[in-house]
């Protein structure tokens, strides 16, 4: 099952006994701070999580799946995300 927004709003909501308008703030809230974040190329690092950081990609040779086709990919920027070691021992029982 995949977490979604909703979902996370509802778990602050009962967690925190906020009001749900409240929670639906600081979720909103938390995500476009992330954003802007990562639009400006800086890193959003979580502490006891993991960080998202901002890599640049070179444009490269590439391949259209359906026709075969190759062609140039251009250059842009990703998001990939490291987790901390603390989440990953969690993750694999061993935390």
């Amino acid at each position: 099952m995949t977490l979604n927004k909703a979902d996370v709003v509802n778990a602050i909501h009962n967690q925190l006994n906020l009001p749900k308008h409240r929670s639906v703030e600081l979720v909103e809230s938390l995500l476009g701070i992330t954003k802007k974040t990562l639009q400006n190329g800086e890193d959003v690092l979580i502490s006891g999580f993991g960080k998202f950081c901002v890599k640049d990609k070179d444009k490269r040779r590439g391949r259209n799946p359906q026709t075969g086709e190759d062609m140039m990919l251009g250059e842009r920027r990703v998001v990939v995300f490291q987790c901390s070691q603390i989440l990953r021992d969690k993750i694999n029982g061993r935390g």
